[in-house]
Formats: C-alpha cells, structure tokens, sequence
C-alpha cells in the first residue's frame, strides 16, 4: 500500500501534547485518520478539537501496559479497518538532573517502561496489523532523540532508552522488509514544547555551566514526520535528525 491511498490510518502515541499532538494535528490536516493515544483523554480530546473536521479517535492509553495497547490498536482497526502508520511518540523524560548515583530504581524503570518496553510493545501491535491485513503493509516512526547520539548530564535513564530505540528501529526494520513494513526514526533536538521550556530559560551543558539553548518550532518537527509517512513503502528515511540550528549537539561537551 502507498501513500496515495485514500484511506491512510494513523496510530500517534503521546498525542495530547508537545510533539505527538503536533504531529497528530499534522496528519489531520493533512486527511489522515488518526487514533490519538495517551494516558489522559482530557488532552488527547483538547487534540481532536484542534481539528474539529478531522477524523480522530482518542483512546486512553497506557503504552507500558500490554492490555492498553492491544485495546488501543483493537479500537483503531475497529474504527477505521486498518493501520498504516505508528508514530512511535509516547516518552518521559524522567527526574532531570539526578546524578546516577541517586537515581531511584522506581525513576529508572518507570523511563524504561515508558520509552522502550512502550515503544516495543506498540510497534509489536502495529507489526502484527501490517503483517496480516491486506494491502499488506506499513510504516513505524520512532521518535529518538538527540539524546540517541549524544547524552545530557545527569540523564542516564533517558539516555540509556533513546540508544536502545535506535537498536529497536534497526531490528524492527531489518524484520519489516518481507512484509512491506518500513521502520524509520526521528531524532530531534530542542523543539519548543512544555517539556523542554527549560531549555530556552537554561539547560546544564557538559562543562557544568547552565546556559539557554535555542529552539525551534514544533511544526517543523511535524511536517518532517508527515514527510517521512507519506513516502510510498518502496522508499524509507531510515534516519532524520531535526534540530534547533544553533543548539549545543555538533561538538556538545
């Protein structure tokens, strides 16, 4: 199935806020049919309302537990026939700036929980739907993040998380190409969103100064993501890097 088809279903994770419900709004626009997912349907319905013409479905989601995501995509199929896409989106950034000798285990395995085995757990569900329904087919976006390359301090539950989602995107994409199944990954640096605020006003750098960082705007990350979905399945971007231009990333530390 391409990208022409009249009928593309989208799964966005972490779709009340920030990127997700940037990249959601997107999709909407765009005609896409979106099921909106997260843990708080007040935001993911506020998403919706963004784009009153729009064809969502929100669905209250936890992506750490199994029974929440199978409900998740049992609904989208239910709603709309089929999956065509999973931005992979849903993520916490943990306690910041605890050094690693004080991080609570609880801290560590609530991001773990979060970032990878929710990420694993929601691409497990959309494989199984690409695999089997007909047209075969579709594509995952993770969304990394700079940190997948380079690491902030004091970060280290994070960090860990987003270089195991890159493992993930290469393994999901090395086992998708027999069903036409294209995984890619977005890494993105300094979006202006609720969860990085602190960059703009002072973010601590490597060298222990505590410095504002420039950011970008979140629209640019979103039609970076639609680029990459709406490619036909013959073509993939394995990996984008979107980022604030003058950010500390080329030569951080």
């Amino acid at each position: 199935m391409n990208a022409t088809h009249s009928s593309r279903i989208a799964v966005v994770t972490g779709a009340g806020s920030g990127i997700g419900r940037s990249v959601a709004v997107e999709l909407l626009r765009a005609g896409w049919s979106v099921a909106l997912a997260g843990r708080r349907t007040g935001t993911l319905e506020e998403t919706a309302a963004l784009v009153p013409e729009g064809a969502s479905l929100v669905v209250g989601t936890d992506v750490a537990r199994p029974e929440d995501v199978g409900a998740l995509f049992d609904a989208t199929v239910e709603r709309f026939g089929r999956v065509d896409l999973l931005f992979n989106n849903a993520g916490t950034f943990g306690p910041g700036g605890v050094p690693v000798e004080e991080l609570p285990y609880d801290a560590w395995r609530h991001v773990v929980d979060t970032n990878l085995n929710g990420a694993f757990l929601c691409a497990q569900a959309a494989y199984r739907r690409m695999k089997e329904q007909v047209p075969q087919g579709g594509r995952i976006i993770n969304n990394g993040s700079i940190s997948a390359h380079t690491p902030r301090p004091h970060s280290v539950a994070y960090t860990a998380t987003k270089h195991a989602l890159t493992g993930l995107t290469k393994s999901l994409s090395l086992d998708g190409r027999p069903y036409s199944i294209a995984v890619g990954q977005i890494d993105i640096g300094n979006a202006a969103t609720d969860m990085t605020r602190r960059m703009e006003t002072g973010a601590l750098q490597a060298n222990g100064v505590v410095a504002p960082e420039p950011v970008m705007d979140v629209a640019d990350v979103a039609r970076t993501v639609r680029h990459m979905a709406e490619l036909p399945l013959e073509a993939n971007v394995q990996f984008a890097t979107v980022l604030a231009t003058a950010m500390p990333y080329v030569g951080r530390g």
